[in-house]
């Protein structure tokens, strides 16, 4: 039994909390594709791993949920982190696994925070 898009996020949101790149991948489907507005499109579980794990390796990111809604296939999360960022995410759950994620934040915000180089113009 697969869980609700709204459940499967809350786990994510754990494992994700927990930096744990297997279980985050786990939660994606073969072909799923992880947008991130400040970055391009992460294509397919393997490059999303791949991200995660870069991710973690950079930063020290912790998600709180804020709200979270479920709208039929998609849920809807709201959060923000111990350092004042906020944003959002829609993730498009199929058959138990995510299918589609787009992300809404401050990608200067995030950088500056945690001393990461500025993009340069």
């Amino acid at each position: 039994m697969s869980l609700r898009p709204a459940d499967l996020i809350r786990t994510w949101v754990e494992a994700f909390n927990r930096r744990d790149v297997e279980a985050l991948a786990t939660m994606y489907a073969e072909h799923a594709v992880n947008h991130q507005v400040a970055e391009a499109p992460v294509v397919g579980r393997e490059a999303i791993r791949a991200m995660f794990a870069a991710g973690f390796q950079a930063a020290a990111m912790v998600c709180i949920v804020e709200n979270l809604f479920e709208d039929g296939e998609w849920a809807i999360l709201e959060w923000r982190d111990p350092l004042g960022l906020r944003g959002c995410g829609f993730f498009q759950v199929v058959e138990g696994r995510i299918l589609f994620q787009r992300g809404y934040w401050d990608k200067l915000s995030f950088l500056r925070q945690h001393g990461l180089p500025l993009p340069r113009e």
